[in-house]
């Protein structure tokens, strides 16, 4: 058990760090940003900050030397530096290896018995006409790495779209992914301690704009919660496979056949802000928790119904509006110029018992 006074580092310095370093500095923690960047938002609210390359491995060993344990907030993080912090890393490289490569993150998903859509990898453009072959239409061509809110993604509905769609990844190695009919997609956020203990928020129902979440509502629909006992047990399994340490985040569709894997997010996670107000212990107090030993905090809902809404480019504008609505929860993340697509805030907002 790491007792609070220690300091935590903190790998990756954009609103979720900052969350997290929220989060932790209620429990008597200090925080260590290390990140690139001249001026993270999480830095505003941490200790200390280590402005360096994510493989400058001096930095690394340096930030090692002045944390008791450290963390990620996202995952398109150079893997083999930082196995330099040993066991320190928490959730350790494992989890930030898998989850940064759809193909890899596709075959160990399967491996544990979850089930995913049918799916090819891609080398190639004849692969791609292979997987159109194989899979039916339509399809979507997703880079193996470094995607993440729709970005890297192309859809193919019609044969004569499959080279634009590859061109539109830009050739990368990919996964050719079925199209799936679903009628939700869900979430499963998972706490897992070093002794494999588990801690499960409420699944939120999510809705998606452009490949960004636009909303999570808790508590989902009746199609979400009937699947809700299987997603979970699912999402126990991978975390147990990875030996996870920390929050994990399974993305499911709710489909016709049952659960279905999209991807994982070895961290906390955006469709679980909610729980900063709708949950007796957020996602990021329960990742510092887990991550330092602590004993797991309770995640019973505090409101009937819980709302986040993400506030995306100018929509952070409306500010003042939220700011003043009875009942509404805003965080603001200090980003400075909004652009469009990029996650500025959210607003929360909660229906009482």
């Amino acid at each position: 058990m790491i007792a609070p006074g220690a300091t935590v580092g903190i790998v990756g310095g954009g609103q979720l760090g900052r969350m997290l370093a929220i989060a932790a500095a209620q429990l008597g923690y200090r925080t260590h940003i290390f990140d690139p960047h001249e001026a993270p938002c999480a830095a505003d609210v941490a200790a200390a900050h280590t402005r360096a390359a994510f493989d400058d491995l001096k930095a690394l060993e340096a930030f090692g030397a002045a944390v008791a344990v450290a963390t990620y907030e996202f995952e398109n993080l150079p893997v083999e530096p930082l196995r330099v912090l040993g066991d320190m890393l928490r959730p350790g490289a494992k989890s930030l290896a898998i989850a940064q490569d759809r193909g890899d993150e596709k075959s160990f998903i399967e491996g544990t018995g979850a089930r995913v859509a049918p799916w090819r990898a891609v080398a190639g453009f004849a692969d791609v006409e292979a997987a159109v072959a194989e899979l039916g239409l339509p399809i979507v061509l997703k880079t193996r790495r470094y995607g993440y809110d729709g970005k890297g993604q192309a859809w193919i509905r019609a044969f004569l779209e499959a080279e634009a769609a590859w061109n539109g990844i830009g050739c990368e190695p990919a996964i050719a992914e079925a199209g799936i009919a679903f009628d939700s997609e869900f979430s499963v956020i998972v706490a897992r301690s070093a002794d494999g203990a588990h801690a499960f928020w409420d699944s939120p129902e999510n809705f998606h704009e452009g490949g960004i979440l636009r909303r999570s509502t808790v508590p989902a629909g009746k199609t979400v919660l009937a699947q809700v006992e299987e997603a979970r047990a699912a999402a126990s399994a991978i975390a147990d496979a990875l030996g996870h340490v920390g929050v994990l985040t399974v993305e499911f569709f709710a489909s016709a056949d049952g659960p279905v894997v999209n991807e994982i997010a070895p961290r906390v996670h955006n469709s679980g802000h909610w729980t900063i107000e709708g949950a007796e212990t957020s996602q990021f107090e329960q990742h510092i928790r887990a991550i330092c030993g602590l004993p797991f905090g309770s995640t019973a809902l505090t409101a009937r119904r819980v709302t986040m809404d993400n506030l995306i480019g100018a929509d952070v504008d409306d500010w003042p509006r939220l700011i003043a609505e009875p009942g509404a929860h805003l965080h603001l993340y200090g980003k400075g110029e909004s652009r469009p697509g990029r996650k500025m805030g959210h607003v929360t907002r909660l229906e009482l018992y």
